[in-house]
């Protein structure tokens, strides 16, 4: 038995539109496709929706992330025989952010990174894409050391008091977090070196930079425990649960919690 819903677009702006979203929010999404059940017309009525929700006067932010530019050594191969992962290092193409493809964003957020108007950030591993008012605030200047620290996109979603949707994902997927990481305090906290391959005049070449470790282990964690504190929204749309939530709050919570409970 097929127990999948069909969603249309003016089934997303309603839902959108009844859980608070309004013209002039600044929004990071994160989007499962699969979770919707059957989308009539796809991504484009998810980036459609999002975008007439927000308006002119307001943006939209995904993540874009390409971590498996990241050094084999690192593990974000691990689905290949270990003996190629010299290879693949060697010849795994830099990261172009016009043509360089997500990895594991989902479909949404692959067709958003090319929609009109959207721009992305220089990041070659964790970059983000922004359509409207802020984007250009959001992406610019994205610090390679600083993934999701405080000159990072998210660190300025959350100082133009910006919002989180979920859209069929839970809190493992929450980018937010990771300022609340950079944030915190607590004794494992440490820094690590990346590796990825980056166009330098035009030719590929293979940089070393140093960023906090990324660490999401705990976040489904986070989000249970934030939702018995604060108040996140919620609806469903087809079979999809839809949470929105105030950056702030889930970043601020977060830091206390990560505080208190990581070692």
């Amino acid at each position: 038995m097929d127990n999948r819903r069909i969603v249309i677009k003016q089934d997303v702006l309603n839902a959108l539109k009844k859980i608070g979203v309004k013209n002039g929010h600044n929004i990071i999404v994160h989007t499962s496709m699969k979770s919707f059940g059957f989308i009539c017309g796809g991504p484009q009525i998810i980036i459609e929706a999002l975008i007439e929700s927000v308006g002119e006067d307001g943006t939209i932010m995904m993540p874009t992330q390409t971590w498996k530019n990241l050094d084999p050594s690192y593990g974000v191969h691990w689905e290949e025989p270990k003996e190629w992962w010299d290879i693949i290092g060697n010849n795994w193409p830099a990261y172009n952010k016009e043509i360089t493809p997500t990895n594991s964003m989902g479909a949404v957020a692959e067709m958003f990174r090319r929609w009109p108007g959207t721009i992305r950030s220089n990041h070659p591993v964790r970059s983000f894409a922004a359509w409207g008012k802020n984007a250009n605030y959001l992406v610019n200047n994205h610090s390679l050391s600083d993934i999701f620290g405080e000159t990072s996109p998210v660190a300025k979603l959350y100082d133009l008091d910006g919002y989180v949707l979920l859209l069929g994902t839970g809190y493992d997927k929450n980018t937010s977090i990771h300022l609340a990481d950079e944030r915190a305090n607590y004794p494992s906290k440490h820094i690590e070196e990346n590796s990825c391959a980056v166009l330098k005049d035009g030719k590929r070449e293979r940089i070393t930079y140093s960023t906090l470790y990324v660490d999401g282990e705990d976040f489904i964690d986070i989000g249970n425990e934030f939702e018995q504190n604060y108040e996140v929204k919620k609806i469903k749309i087809g079979n999809a649960n839809v949470r929105f939530m105030r950056q702030r709050d889930i970043v601020d919570f977060a830091v206390k919690w990560i505080e208190k409970n990581r070692i």
